[in-house]
């Protein structure tokens, strides 16, 4: 066997089908040396690796830069708002035992979903932007997601060129087209605006980010036949990713196919015909002892990630009901096996064709197939057909393509495999956020076929699919910009989701609740009963519709829906609380208080619940209990306006002046520009006749409220008092521009005019 001198590739003699004749030089080289334009036939520009970084990354922000102006939108307020672990309540500790949303994770009722890292990356936002601004908490992910796509020409390089190598260990196959092809794609792929413009996708992109990383070392590791400092990083990013999303363990199984494939040798074809031969590992082209010793580090890695999951949840699987998921609690295992494929194909489709896609597919979104002449199992049927003919063709011959198909199939499936229901029972039917990764094999699986058709077509053919590209590329961007939109403002969210999925619930559910906290309850009721229309056990629609109508003086109606989401769920905490709210208004003491013990029951630290429990005992002029509670209330949150304003008002009342002012600045602590407490504060003082003092509360009030007409009007009074009748009556005025009809203000500003008139008199 001679050497190519200028190559110093290994150019074999003998001739064969695996061999072909080089024209220039008439000698016979593999197939697999000879591919490394194998993507040359692609309609688009070759550019150098730093070029092609910048356009992605440009295309990264242009898709999804107008998601850095939107709020918290839906599960972001649990997430984040809401999320103690967050807004640094608990200490960062606390926070590698509590699930996503803020909950013990070894509890029952917890999700189980483990992501200590993002939370710790929304709390660093915390801390920088000093509270809740939502530009600071979306520019990041604006900025992951560029990252990923960076990152991402290195992954789809090495998915789809192969390691062959010369004998100074350089890449021989490569595909620059098909890799920046491919990442193009991924870029502005319309499935990936959840992910991106929803903040609690943030989970998705750092898992992304470390996956990926994750893998690039292993490719090294591969490459450099050693099992040191890369396979060492890669278990160490793959931990990252996985403390990120649960998702990010799936990169062992990526890793380990990668190695099979283009390391040691193994494809469908050739395990077919090592089956065949009497010696069928001498078609195996790796050693052995390397791919075993690589394979040995991935199964411990897995092992250890999985028993430490195990653990951390409290040995228990999360708790879902069939709302969540209703394929998953169907009662024949053949039912079970239909929906689950066909989610799986409805899965395929929102990444073939994602023009419309909805924030929640459940309650009704999809329909179980229940019948054997459902016309969806056509949709079955062609989901499976399509599957065999790509393993098929993965197994009919051995070349680059059929390995990268392979590759890129294995990446779909194997991402995707901890949202498919196959090894444990998830809380969604369809989440677009779990095709981030997932997508990655999908675009190599397009990105291979556009090659295909390329290949076998003439230039004008290849203008066509150029221009066909360029359509595709443009109308992704265009939806993914529009969804990202729809992503920034929960409204427009939600008015999208009812166009994809008007027999869903939780979409008219969201209508109303975003309806409601914009001041819209007719809107909001009409929503609510609808929602219940379509999931008449629909507690917690129940309950929502009854604080609005409690509010609406429905009293009756408010008292029924909330006893028939009791019945519904009995453990239903909130709405416990609302129905001794209810009884409270109806004078019903007693039922009301032990509303109030049973909600307290099922969740122990409840402030909201200690709060009313204590107006409960204020309207039965038991002061010393209702303190007790406010004060219990404050315990448990410190921010809790309500309780310090009734904690201060009552001690006001009762004339103990010096500890009402006390209270007030204690809660000024914990609510420095609470204006309520300010004005609280200006009234004590200013009953203790300490002008100068209450004047002081009095303005800090009117800084954050300058439209409120009772700050305005106490001012007035309190000047009035301090014999400043000039600020008096500017008060009294700026009160009345704001309230027209203010009686008191009304009568105090005529009082204020006679004392005038009785001093100019006097003059005279």
């Amino acid at each position: 066997m001679k050497y190519d001198q200028k190559s110093k590739l290994h150019s074999p003699v003998r001739k064969g089908a695996d061999y072909v004749k080089k024209s220039q030089t008439g000698e016979y080289f593999p197939k697999l040396l000879l591919l490394q334009d194998w993507d040359h036939a692609l309609p688009i520009p070759k550019l150098q690796s730093h070029i092609s970084s910048i356009i992605v990354a440009f295309l990264a922000i242009a898709c999804y830069g107008n998601s850095i102006y939107g709020g918290f939108v839906f599960d972001d307020s649990e997430a984040i708002e809401n999320n103690k672990d967050v807004t640094q309540e608990r200490t960062i500790a606390s926070l590698f035992h509590h699930d996503f949303w803020g909950d013990e994770i070894s509890k029952q009722e917890s999700h189980k979903s483990y992501r200590p890292l993002a939370i710790l990356t929304f709390r660093l936002n915390y801390y920088l932007a000093g509270g809740l601004n939502p530009v600071l908490f979306h520019l990041p992910n604006v900025v992951l997601h560029a990252v990923v796509c960076v990152l991402s020409l290195r992954v789809f390089g090495a998915l789809m060129g192969h390691g062959q190598y010369d004998l100074n260990q350089n890449i021989i196959i490569k595909c620059p087209k098909a890799s920046m092809l491919c990442a193009i794609l991924f870029t502005v792929h319309p499935i990936h605006s959840e992910s991106v413009a929803a903040l609690v996708g943030r989970a998705d992109l750092l898992c992304a980010v470390f996956f990926f990383v994750s893998f690039l070392f292993y490719v090294s590791a591969c490459k450099n036949g050693s099992v040191g400092t890369p396979m060492l990083l890669c278990v160490i990013f793959c931990s990252v990713s996985m403390l990120c999303k649960e998702q990010g363990i799936t990169v062992l199984g990526v890793c380990s196919v990668y190695d099979l494939l283009y390391v040691g040798g193994f494809s469908l074809h050739i395990i077919g015909k090592s089956l065949l031969s009497s010696s069928p590992l001498h078609l195996l082209k790796a050693p052995w002892s390397p791919l075993l010793i690589r394979h040995a580090i991935l199964f411990s890695t897995g092992f250890m990630l999985l028993a430490f999951r195990y653990t951390i949840m409290g040995a228990s699987a999360p708790q879902f009901t069939p709302v969540d998921n209703p394929a998953s609690f169907a009662n024949h295992a053949s039912t079970r096996f239909i929906n689950y494929n066909y989610l799986f194909a409805i899965n395929g489709w929102l990444l073939l064709n994602p023009i419309s896609l909805c924030f929640d597919w459940s309650m009704g979104c999809i329909p179980l197939i229940q019948s054997w002449t459902d016309p969806r199992l056509a949709v079955v049927a062609l989901f499976w057909l399509l599957l065999f003919l790509l393993l098929f063709q993965c197994a009919i011959n051995e070349s680059h393509q059929t390995r990268t198909l392979s590759m890129g199939f294995a990446v779909l499936v194997i991402t995707f495999l901890p949202a498919s229901n196959l090894f444990f029972r998830v809380g969604f039917v369809i989440a677009e956020r779990n095709l981030y990764l997932p997508s990655v094999g999908y675009i190599i699986l397009v990105v291979l076929g556009t090659n295909h058709c390329a290949r076998y077509c003439k230039m004008q053919g290849r203008k066509v699919i150029q221009l066909l590209l360029i359509v595709l590329v443009v109308s992704h961007m265009g939806k993914s910009i529009h969804r990202s939109y729809q992503w920034s403002f929960d409204e427009e969210l939600y008015k999208a989701g009812l166009k994809v999925c008007p027999q869903n619930a939780k979409v008219h559910y969201n209508i109303a609740k975003a309806a409601a906290d914009r001041g819209r309850d007719k809107v909001a009721i009409q929503s609510y009963r609808e929602a219940i229309r379509l999931h008449p056990e629909y507690d917690h629609a129940m309950n929502n519709l009854a604080n609005l109508l409690k509010e609406d003086e429905q009293i009756a109606e408010a008292e029924l829906l909330l006893n028939r989401a009791l019945n519904i769920n009995p453990k239903f905490a909130a709405a416990w609380m609302n129905l001794g709210i209810v009884q409270a208004s109806l004078k019903k003491y007693s039922q009301a208080q032990h509303s109030y013990e049973e909600a307290l029951s099922h969740r122990r630290n409840y402030p909201d619940c200690y709060f009313n429990l204590g107006n409960l005992f204020l309207d039965q002029r038991e002061h010393e209990k209702a303190a007790t509670f406010w004060r219990k209330t404050i315990e448990l949150k410190s921010t809790h306006v309500g309780a310090w304003r009734n904690m201060v008002a009552l001690l006001g009342e009762k004339g103990k002046l010096e500890a009402a002012a006390d209270v007030a600045r204690e809660a000024l602590r914990y609510l420095p520009h609470e204006p309520g407490i300010h004005f609280l504060l200006g009234n004590v003082l200013g009953k203790a006749d300490r002008f100068k003092e209450a004047e002081t509360s009095f303005l800090r009030a009117l800084e954050s409220d300058p439209s409120s007409c009772s700050y305005h009007a106490n001012i007035g009074v309190l000047y009035h008092r301090w014999k400043k009748l000039k600020k008096a009556e500017f008060h009294y005025q700026k009160a009345l521009e704001i309230n027209p009809t203010h009686k008191t203000t009304l009568d105090n500003l005529q009082k204020l005019k006679n004392v005038k008139q009785k001093q100019a008199n006097s003059k005279l």
